[in-house]
């Protein structure tokens, strides 16, 4: 078996008294999409800060491509080739989209995160950003301030700022979360896209969304894994299916 792209051995979170993430190991394939499933409070969203740094762990071990990254902060994680969406959508209202991916792609060069930047400066990174724009389904709307955008494509703005990293692991937390049926088809045919030459982790309540990216599944459940592999053989564990699914889930 090749060596996981992520891992993490008995990683663990503590917040006072209470274990949000319970001696968890974790191994994702290079190459793959992994989903995290499991309902409210099962620890996914705590993993996923464990795992890009916003939160320190209280015991174990992560690595990326096999070097250690425990308890790094998150921009020295990003710079690892680790980035992430988050559940929640947090933009600039009155920024466009180009202008977006263009401060993205500045705060990973050697320019930093400098908003005090002419526009000839951002210049450089337009055709990169128009690029960006274009993978993510938004080239028709490069010039419409993100305040303007519809859900969808503020989540397909938020995953094209991710892309700017040129991450080799990207995370992403409740991808199809608040939408309508075809913002969620659109998602997923987007993340199928984008998948090719790096690793996905997701959280997703949505089990047709999981059923349909995810080369395997990982189940939490108060912090520990209940039980993992590809997605129909999850499906069919009956401590899943009376833990999570619920039978006309699981049968659906």
């Amino acid at each position: 078996m090749a060596e996981p792209m992520l891992a993490t051995h008995g990683l663990t979170r503590d917040f006072r008294g209470f274990r949000a993430v319970d001696g968890v190991d974790l191994a994702v394939a290079p190459g793959t999409v992994h989903a995290l499933v499991g309902p409210n409070g099962a620890g996914k969203t705590t993993l996923f800060n464990l795992l890009t740094g916003f939160l320190k762990p209280s015991g174990g071990r992560i690595e990326v491509a096999g070097r250690d990254i425990t308890g790094l902060p998150p921009e020295r994680i990003a710079a690892r080739g680790v980035a992430r969406s988050f559940q929640i959508t947090s933009l600039f209202p009155m920024l466009t989209a180009r202008e977006h991916v263009e401060l993205a792609l500045q705060g990973r060069g050697r320019l930093g995160w400098r908003f005090w930047r002419s526009a000839k400066l951002l210049d450089r990174y337009r055709g990169r950003a128009d690029e960006l724009l274009a993978m993510v389904g938004l080239d028709g709307l490069a010039e419409v301030p993100s305040d303007a955008l519809p859900y969808g494509r503020k989540r397909a703005l938020e995953l094209a700022l991710a892309l700017a990293l040129e991450p080799d692991v990207l995370l992403l937390d409740e991808p199809t979360a608040g939408m309508g049926m075809e913002d969620v088809d659109r998602t997923v045919e987007l993340v199928d896209r984008v998948r090719a030459g790096r690793t996905v982790v997701l959280v997703e309540h949505n089990m047709s969304v999981v059923g349909r990216l995810a080369d395997r599944v990982t189940v939490l459940q108060a912090g520990r894994v209940l039980a993992e592999g590809p997605y129909d053989e999850v499906r069919a564990d009956e401590r899943v299916v009376t833990a999570y699914l619920g039978a006309a889930d699981a049968a659906g």
